[in-house]
């Protein structure tokens, strides 16, 4: 980043506009994550944000900046959700219009908070699949109607806003030793990252992405922003195609590490700190504590802070989520049986292939006229991943075909 816009993030003037419109959330220290790492474990809170996560610090942070003739003129942006939340929230606080594009692919809670918080001040339109595709159209649209746009990442008061995260952390615990944050477009890295290397040159940075949308990491390999040619959309709060310019030469220059970890680990993060702890977050808040055990030696015995970036999830990913946690843990399968032609051959899966504790899930006849004889999707629910090589052995012992779906990502996704 060049030194004009180094100038210009002052931290402590962003966190005097934010102190009457964010909430200073909590950090909370973790029993359980402490013990179980051999460390001290807090997780700054920003899933209790008022609009639910960080966004609106970077949001509020550059629209309360604009000139009279800009906020009459209206605003516009593009997100995923937290972000498009974000802005609505400051446009109503500050009775701007504004216009948000949103994939279409967001989840429907998401689009409901965002008219919620715009309160009439604000007009959704759900365009393309992907945010890279919505950004298109929201700069297209900007320039025809000559708005001021919004980044949701890329500009140095969205990047100071985000930065009043760090403020507060260390506020609260001066010693920190080890942030981990997660890393979708970079702003929240990119800002708490500038600032706690500003007060503490030793502190480790930790940064974190999702494996299927990994432009992080792939940009600072390459030494420079790269657009990936596909993402996974899951981690729909951190899955961009390409980071900022300003994000990356931050987040290259601040962080220490950056790490990606699969999606199906941070569904079964997701599914821990509800059962265990009660927090509710979505896939790109899990992302700081889903890689927690890639860097077990690194965090041993430290005080550490993951931040929980947000907690905008949408209760009918639930069963999407479960099922990707289950497949990535190695307890859930999938499989074409092609049953022996012979009588009671359905009865003698049941009874002598399944162990005692698996459990069919799915079961399905995929030519229906060759019922007790034709193939059949199945799917296996295991107590324990140890428990997978005994069923296939009893299935070779016992004669049945059998192809394994898991292995075969097309067949996969075409069959389940």
């Amino acid at each position: 980043m060049d030194t004009e816009t180094q100038r210009q993030l002052d931290f402590v003037s962003a966190q005097e506009r934010l102190k009457n419109v964010v909430r200073r959330t909590p950090l909370e220290f973790n029993q359980g994550l402490s013990d179980k790492y051999e460390c001290e474990i807090y997780l700054k809170r920003e899933d209790l944000q008022v609009v639910r996560s960080y966004k609106l610090r970077g949001a509020y942070n550059m629209i309360s900046q604009l000139s009279e003739e800009q906020r009459q003129r209206g605003v516009v942006c593009a997100s995923a959700g937290n972000h498009a939340q974000g802005v609505a929230f400051s446009c109503r606080r500050l009775g701007i219009k504004g216009v948000i594009f949103m994939p279409e692919i967001t989840p429907k809670q998401k689009v409901k908070q965002t008219e919620m918080h715009g309160n009439g001040n604000i007009e959704i339109i759900l365009t393309g699949d992907t945010f890279d595709d919505c950004l298109r159209e929201a700069l297209a649209y900007t320039e025809a109607h000559e708005l001021t746009f919004i980044p949701p990442f890329d500009d140095y008061r969205i990047i100071e806003g985000q930065g009043t995260v760090g403020i507060e952390v260390l506020e609260d615990l001066p010693d920190t030793e080890v942030v981990i944050m997660p890393v979708g477009g970079g702003g929240l890295a990119a800002g708490a990252g500038s600032y706690f290397k500003q007060v503490n040159p030793g502190i480790k940075l930790i940064g974190v992405e999702p494996e299927g949308a990994s432009s992080m990491v792939e940009a600072i390999r390459r030494g420079q922003p790269y657009t990936l040619s596909q993402i996974n959309r899951f981690v729909d709060g951190a899955a961009v195609k390409r980071v900022g310019q300003f994000t990356y030469q931050l987040c290259s220059e601040v962080l220490d590490s950056m790490l990606s970890v699969a999606e199906g680990k941070v569904c079964t993060t997701i599914l821990k700190l509800y059962n265990e702890d009660a927090i509710v977050v979505e896939p790109a808040g899990a992302l700081s504590v889903a890689v927690l055990d890639f860097c077990k030696e690194e965090i041993k015995g430290k005080k550490v802070v993951c931040i929980i970036s947000g907690g905008n999830n949408d209760i009918d990913r639930m069963g999407e989520i479960k099922e990707q946690s289950l497949l990535y843990e190695g307890l859930k399968h999938y499989f074409i049986v092609r049953f022996p032609q012979r009588p009671g051959a359905l009865k003698l899966f049941v009874n002598h292939v399944l162990g005692p504790h698996d459990d069919i899930t799915r079961f399905e006849f995929i030519k229906k006229t060759e019922r007790e004889r034709g193939p059949a999707l199945v799917g296996i629910e295991l107590k324990s991943a140890e428990d997978y090589p005994a069923i296939m052995q009893r299935m070779e012992a016992h004669k049945f075909d059998v192809i394994e779906i898991n292995r075969d990502q097309t067949l996969f996704e075409y069959l389940v």
